[in-house]
């Protein structure tokens, strides 16, 4: 059937200030933006949609792909989800990111009306000496989160963590975290755009405005003990496993394929190389920065070429 063949998207934009050039670089990504921030890559949310990029249904965003061909594209286990569940991002850091955290489900959907936020990060790219915040050095009290937010001595008490191309961090919600300058990442979580800012190095907005921090919300979600030890990923190509997603690297020298099936739809981010995916007698060429929606089904896809790719699915 012609809605079971795979979808080239387009992503929606964000030019937040501490964005670089990147993605437009590096990403293959077409904006009219100076700055290209994050690309939503696939994406249902109301902040930003991904948009069809070809063929039949070219045009139209994401959602309404799904609403024309049935939620039955999303696969069985999209059944557990209220609607669709997952948001991927690649996120160019040029500058520091806020110190933040998201809450988990319980709490975002009785405050702000909408799911929680756990994700994953594949690190792409890191300068020489980069690193990022993955939660608290040591436990610490609400008092003391509370005291160090108004005294701006955060940073005192978060794990500062060197990264480099190829890591893997778990960010399960309530883990207070920032991405720092000169890295870029692809970012897999939860369908949900909340964020509460805890400390943002007293940078302004574009009107010369202090950004907002949400510091009792805060306090309420974040997660006091000492960060654990990041982990050694197995050796099967599985980045991340939990409720929410499985998320999977496949390295392509040559020829490499991916069993599907019908309880997940999968999505096909391209971060490295060039070459093709074929599903049946479909082929579709592929470049750094591609991403493709792929409806649940039973099939096998094919890759060609010398790429790696992310294949995340529910």
């Amino acid at each position: 059937m012609e809605k079971l063949l795979p979808v080239r998207l387009l992503p929606a934009f964000k030019d937040y200030l501490w964005g670089g050039t990147k993605l437009k670089e590096s990403y293959n990504k077409k904006s009219d933006l100076d700055i290209v921030a994050e690309s939503w890559e696939l994406s249902c949310h109301k902040d930003g949609q991904s948009v069809i990029a070809e063929g039949e249904f070219c045009g139209k965003t994401l959602s309404e792909y799904i609403d024309i061909n049935g939620f039955e594209l999303l696969g069985t286990k999209a059944r557990e989800f209220d609607y669709f569940p997952l948001l991927i991002k690649f996120i160019d850091a040029k500058n520091n990111l806020s110190i933040q955290v998201h809450p988990n489900d319980e709490y975002a959907l009785s405050v702000e009306g909408e799911y929680g936020k756990t994700e994953m990060w594949y690190i792409l790219e890191a300068d020489e000496g980069a690193y990022l915040y993955y939660g608290f050095n040591r436990s610490i009290t609400k008092d003391e989160l509370e005291k160090r937010i108004r005294e701006n001595t955060i940073l005192e008490v978060l794990n500062k963590v060197s990264v480099k191309k190829g890591d893997v961090f778990f960010i399960e919600s309530g883990t207070v975290h920032a991405i720092c300058a000169g890295i870029v990442i692809c970012e897999i979580q939860q369908n949900s755009n909340t964020t509460y800012r805890v400390y943002d190095y007293d940078r302004r907005d574009k009107e010369g405005n202090p950004r907002q921090l949400h510091i009792e919300k805060a306090i309420e979600v974040s997660n006091l003990e000492k960060a654990p030890e990041i982990s050694e990923k197995a050796a099967d190509g599985v980045l991340a496993e939990c409720k929410y997603f499985t998320v999977k690297k496949l390295e392509v020298n040559g020829k490499a394929s991916e069993l599907l099936d019908k309880t997940s739809f999968a999505s096909v981010i391209v971060v490295d190389g060039s070459g093709k995916m074929s599903i049946g007698r479909k082929s579709f060429e592929l470049k750094k920065g591609d991403s493709l929606f792929v409806p649940a089904q039973e099939a096998e896809l094919e890759f060609e070429g010398e790429l790696e790719v992310i294949i995340s699915r529910v």
